[in-house]
């Protein structure tokens, strides 16, 4: 198999359309860019097929995806698993809108009506299972 890929610089940071195209790749596994295109289609009809080609380009170059040149058609994948990302990520939002405050983004979260009833059952189990086994 003739894959090139390039390790992950560090810090970068996905643009929203890279998240976009990061969020379908998680979903649907590796990819031609036709069949992320025909996946991004449902949620943006406007978006061509030359501006997925390029954007996923444009991501290989910044080492967020793997791109297997083996067959005519490259298939693409992320470059780091999804929780990594998301870890990442939340670290750099939690720095800048919450001066470094965990305790903040969740209080934020609650108090904002970001959380269903069902998600804070979850969260209320998980910090008595927390709880149980200190």
């Amino acid at each position: 198999m003739n894959t090139s890929s390039r390790p992950s610089p560090p810090a970068v940071k996905p643009t929203p359309s890279e998240l976009e195209m990061l969020r379908l790749l998680y979903k649907l596994g590796p990819a031609t860019a036709r069949q992320v295109h025909e996946a991004a289609r449902e949620a943006r009809p406007d978006l061509t097929y030359a501006n997925v080609l390029r954007l996923l380009q444009v991501m290989h170059g910044k080492g967020l995806l793997t791109r297997d040149e083996s067959a005519r058609a490259h298939v693409y994948a992320p470059a780091q698993a999804q929780d990594s990302i998301q870890t990442s990520l939340l670290k750099d939002l939690i720095q800048k809108a919450f001066s470094g405050s965990g305790k903040a983004l969740v209080l934020a979260a609650l108090r904002g009506g970001h959380v269903t009833a069902h998600e804070r059952a979850e969260i209320a189990a998980l910090l008595d299972e927390d709880r149980l086994s200190d």
